[in-house]
């Protein structure tokens, strides 16, 4: 009876110490691809840009169950240091994210050319670089006419972060939609300012707002990351409409925001580490609009007594015009 208790003791213990190794090995080889993502100015909780970038990478990490590694910006010498970092510590692809990691990924790029990198927002063109931008302007458009067709007062309003030509291309496109839906409509704009600051000042996003309903603005676009949120409550106050940007900002006060221009930088991010890790993943540019659904506007239960049917048709057929090549949104051109 005890050898035979002893052979069980035995067996059992093989059968763990195997199922023990067989997950090591198992992490081990789920581990042995390493992605890596570098955050701007503002956090990856922003609510905004950044926030979308995080949502991409949890999607891959929940789906892949392969861990990433992260860094949040905060100065700017930080950027090239963080994007060397990751790639010096065997990160296979790494993502930066926002145009301000260009210089820097140029560089860090040439350095390690066994490394793939995708930036977010802006163009660096490596053999070993993916660059990922938007047609902002489309998905601002539709958002424009809804500006435009929820009006009371025929006024409206944009507020932008940093005064860069990007943030320029969101304002024209905007200013393209509200004067689509009604020609004699008056638009407001303002900028945050000139340096990465513009990003993660929402008390001076909601000044900006006042200002503008002061004049008569009773819907307002932001564009403006963290700023923007100072925008949104701001207007939230005055019982006014805002229009959120990047992420679906809805949520944040509902039944006073009307909807949020989404920019799919999530679904950039998540597949540029899917492919890297898929073996798929090719370098070169990539521009996304509302024919590659890259762009596009938010409807949900946070904001759907704002939107009329009459205001979604219109919406949705401009959308359709636009995607067959029929209807013509310009870019901002400096």
């Amino acid at each position: 009876m005890k050898s035979l208790l002893h052979a069980l003791s035995i067996t059992v213990c093989t059968v763990t110490a195997a199922m023990a190794g067989g997950a090591a090995v198992g992490t081990a080889q789920a581990q042995s691809f390493q992605p890596a993502i570098v955050f701007d100015m503002g956090g990856k909780f922003d609510k905004s840009f950044n926030e979308a970038a995080y949502a991409g990478a949890e999607r891959f990490k929940k789906e892949s169950g392969i861990e990433y590694r992260e860094f949040e910006v905060t100065q700017e010498a930080q950027r090239e240091q963080a994007l060397r970092t990751m790639a010096r510590r065997g990160a296979n692809v790494v993502v930066g994210v926002g145009f301000a990691q260009a210089s820097a990924m140029e560089k860090v790029s040439q350095e390690f050319a066994d490394t793939k990198f995708c930036i977010i927002d802006s163009v660096v063109e490596r053999p070993n670089v993916q660059s990922i931008t938007f047609k902002e302007h489309e998905g601002s458009f539709l958002v424009g006419m809804m500006a435009a067709l929820a009006s009371k007062t025929g006024k409206v309003g944009f507020v932008g972060g940093m005064d860069i030509p990007l943030i320029r291309n969101f304002a024209t496109g905007y200013q393209q939609g509200v004067k689509h839906a009604n020609p004699q409509a008056e638009i407001f704009q303002n900028m945050t300012g000139t340096t990465p600051a513009a990003w993660r000042d929402p008390t001076r996003g909601g000044e900006l707002a006042k200002s503008q309903m002061d004049r008569g603005a009773d819907v307002i676009y932001a564009a403006a990351g963290g700023t923007g949120i100072g925008v949104l409550q701001a207007v939230a106050d005055a019982k006014k409409l805002s229009i959120g940007v990047d992420s679906n900002q809805n949520h944040l006060h509902p039944g006073s925001v009307l909807t949020s221009m989404i920019k799919r930088v999530d679904v950039a991010v998540y597949n540029c580490m899917k492919s890297a890790k898929e073996g798929s993943w090719q370098a070169g540019s990539r521009v996304l609009g509302l024919k590659e659904d890259g762009v596009g506007y938010s409807l949900d239960d946070d904001n759907k007594s704002l939107v009329t049917d009459d205001m979604k048709q219109k919406v949705e057929a401009a959308k359709a015009k636009i995607v067959a090549g029929e209807l013509q949104v310009q870019p901002y051109k400096q």
